[in-house]
């Protein structure tokens, strides 16, 4: 009995709607939007996130990184075209570190030098790291082909180097590059591998570093060989000034052996660099630290986007009210004729609730396919990281239909409340 009654109401409804099918199907077309955006903007907030907790991730969630940073300039400039600024991470300081601190597992140093790389006619600025064996281990980096630097390589500074994917781009376009050399300053260098991208999670637009884009490494030696062919001291040479700098490293990877030890160990090795630097020429990352702010920061920011797309549906809800308001007036001569033949006002009220959830439902299940299109769209088109998340589509369509009950509720219980006999008299 309950079921042949809903089925005639939804019947009703329905009727009653296509009548005015021009009317219901706008109203239908504000929720459609408002479902639709909340999705979507959901979507492109929670990629966004991903991509940046990914390459987060690529630093080494147990890793604590110390980058050599250039102290700000306090002498002249006539001062420093007669003295060496000497500044950055040393290898005493590597061996402290490592012999000091029992919850460090492992270090892996690196220095940095800009140089031009040639392969026959084609070349590339880029930077050198000197590298050691285990970088790849700590760094979270597999190797797409060939290998990579080795022990025997440290101990016979061997004239080596393996490629980053952007730097196999630009020298060797149509060729395999094992095997063959690379200049850099006067020595060649011969090819033994090239490193997958990193974080290859992520799309194609982002598949390097944070370091790599700010020119970061994108070739690696043996650190032996980069300490025994260009030293540690850099010359640059401008118009009437000459600028002399010496940096043994550019950059430690302290490795801690259990993650609940990362930021305790960090302290400890900040306290470490501040006892024996006089200078603040270092900076430390704790990529845990910044992969927990990252999270925090999509919380706030899926909150932000929600409320933003929610506003549509409201103003969704309030067309719904709005057309059931223009129903209510006309139809009240087939309120009055209902209640005159024994209708109860929970009839009247469950007829128009169920228009109501009609339009909302309908706008509900037309905006949750258009949300996971859109998002699909943008990530083909825009090279833009989306994920839809299975909350947000539940998210959505449970608020369009919250949004089309409330917003119903009145037109219902107005239709209900109309006296009879001034509603038979209405023309």
């Amino acid at each position: 009995m309950i079921g042949f009654q809903l089925k005639r109401t939804t019947l009703i409804g329905l009727k009653s709607l296509w009548v005015h099918r021009l009317r219901s199907g706008l109203t239908v077309l504000g929720m459609i939007f408002g479902v639709c955006s909340v999705i979507a903007m959901l979507a492109i907030g929670e990629g966004a996130s991903y991509e940046a907790q990914e390459r987060i991730k690529q630093l080494g969630s147990t890793n604590i990184i110390i980058r050599a940073v250039k102290p700000p300039e306090t002498e002249s400039a006539s001062d420093q075209q007669q003295m060496m600024l000497q500044y950055g991470l040393t290898y005493d300081d590597a061996e402290r570190i490592a012999t000091t601190i029992p919850s460090v597992d492992v270090i892996a140093p690196e220095r940095h030098i800009r140089k031009t790389v040639w392969h026959l006619s084609r070349r590339t600025e880029a930077t050198i790291a000197g590298a050691v064996p285990w970088f790849c281990r700590i760094m979270n980096r597999r190797i797409a082909v060939g290998r990579f630097i080795e022990s025997l390589d440290m101990h016979t500074t061997a004239n080596v180097c393996v490629l980053e994917p952007h730097v196999v781009e630009t020298l060797f376009p149509f060729r395999d590059p094992l095997g063959n050399a690379v200049k850099i300053g006067v020595d060649y260098y011969r090819v033994i591998g090239v490193l997958a991208p990193a974080g290859s999670n992520a799309s194609n637009r982002n598949t390097s570093t944070p370091d790599m884009r700010r020119g970061g490494p994108g070739i690696y030696i043996p650190l032996t060989s980069a300490k025994r062919r260009f030293g540690e001291v850099n010359v640059k040479s401008g118009t009437g000034s000459r600028d002399i700098e010496r940096v043994e490293l550019h950059q430690l990877v302290v490795q801690v052996k259990q993650p609940d030890l990362v930021v305790p160990t960090s302290e400890i090795v900040r306290t470490t660099l501040e006892r024996f630097h006089s200078q603040k020429d270092y900076e430390l990352i704790v990529p845990l630290e910044q992969l927990k702010t990252a999270r925090e920061i999509q919380r706030t920011y899926n909150i932000v986007l929600g409320s933003i797309a929610a506003i549509s549906l409201l103003v969704g809800g309030i067309g719904i009210m709005n057309i059931m308001l223009a129903t209510v007036t006309e139809r009240t001569r087939e309120i009055g004729i209902r209640r005159a033949l024994g209708a109860k006002r929970k009839d009247i009220i469950v007829q128009f609730l169920t228009e109501t959830i009609l339009l909302s439902g309908c706008g509900g299940i037309f905006g949750v396919a258009a949300g996971v299109l859109i998002p699909f769209l943008v990530e083909r088109f825009a090279n833009m990281k989306t994920i839809v998340t299975p909350w947000s589509l539940i998210l959505a369509f449970g608020i369009s239909a919250m949004v089309g009950i409330v917003f119903g509720i009145y037109p219902a219980y107005r239709a209900a409340n109309m006296d009879p006999i001034e509603a038979l008299r209405h023309e």
